[in-house]
């Protein structure tokens, strides 16, 4: 009883409206009123003033708000671990997404996919092209999101979700990041780093060199961390897609569009799965993902 009662409470604050809370809880005003009544009267406390059509907050209830919604989220995952645990046959989603990607949307449909479906345990694999096909071969990751290298497979849902442009990442002292952009041709000097185990780099080196362009020195790195500690120390540049803009680094690290010739590099992402790994859960986070673009 006393937790629908925080509930009630949290939702009068977070929507600053009795009238708009009752409507969500399902409630009438006078039955939301009464339920914060009756949680101040069982702890002791005054939490809310009411004025007129409007409230504040005591310095208790301040104190109480914030309290409670750490132990309401602690409960929610008490809650949905208790199930897992009762549940031995537990759904599990796994995912593989690329390292270098720099946008969000694959984030957003993790976020998404939990809220709706909180009881699915939810493994997400980051790596290189080559660990999310090898993972996809091997059974190890359900559904893939990553650039198009290979042509489409029968065996697996090819679903094209975004032609994304290309940046390269530089550090800001350099030269180069007083440019607006920079193209292949201009970089054949600089050396192209990239993340990669020893086992993938010829196959990395190939795609880059090959395929996009790079003239240059290649460099490795183990995890997407070292390789921009190699960016921000003047030891090269590194290509990533996504968004445009500002990186994590901000100040240290200036992202430029790359270009060849005079257009702006494109590569296609999609999300990859087996046509007979194609369940309900895998189905619904490709949807929900499809939808972030």
């Amino acid at each position: 009883m006393m937790l629908r009662q925080i509930q009630h409470f949290q939702t009068v604050i977070q929507e600053n409206s009795f009238t708009e809370a009752a409507e969500l809880c399902h409630i009438s005003q006078s039955g939301i009123s009464r339920s914060i009544q009756s949680l101040e009267d069982e702890i002791g406390a005054k939490l809310i003033i009411r004025k007129n059509r409007s409230f504040e907050l005591t310095e208790a209830g301040e104190h109480f708000y914030k309290k409670s919604l750490i132990i309401t989220a602690d409960l929610e995952q008490l809650c949905h671990e208790t199930v897992r645990i009762a549940r031995k046959d537990a759904a599990e989603l796994r995912l593989g997404v690329l390292s270098t990607y720099s946008g969000d949307q694959f984030n957003r449909a993790v976020a998404a996919f939990s809220e709706k479906y909180p009881t699915v345990d939810i493994k997400v694999i980051s790596g290189n092209h080559e660990d999310l096909y090898e993972g996809l071969v091997n059974d190890r990751i359900d559904i893939s999101f990553h650039d198009q290298r290979r042509a489409f497979h029968d065996a697996y849902e090819n679903l094209v979700l975004t032609e994304t442009v290309c940046y390269v990442e530089i550090a800001t002292h350099s030269p180069l990041a007083k440019l607006d952009c920079v193209s292949i041709e201009e970089l054949k000097n600089i050396p192209c780093i990239l993340v990669a185990s020893k086992e993938q780099q010829d196959e990395e080196q190939r795609y880059y060199r090959d395929i996009i362009g790079f003239k240059g020195e290649f460099l490795f790195a183990g995890s997407l961390h070292e390789a921009r500690m190699m960016v921000v120390t003047g030891r090269g540049i590194m290509p990533v897609e996504g968004v445009g803009g500002e990186s994590f680094f901000g100040a240290t690290i200036k992202r430029l569009p790359l270009l060849r010739g005079e257009a702006q590099i494109t590569r296609k992402y999609c999300a990859f799965w087996k046509k007979d790994n194609s369940g309900y859960y895998v189905e619904e986070f490709a949807g929900i993902l499809e939808s972030m673009f």
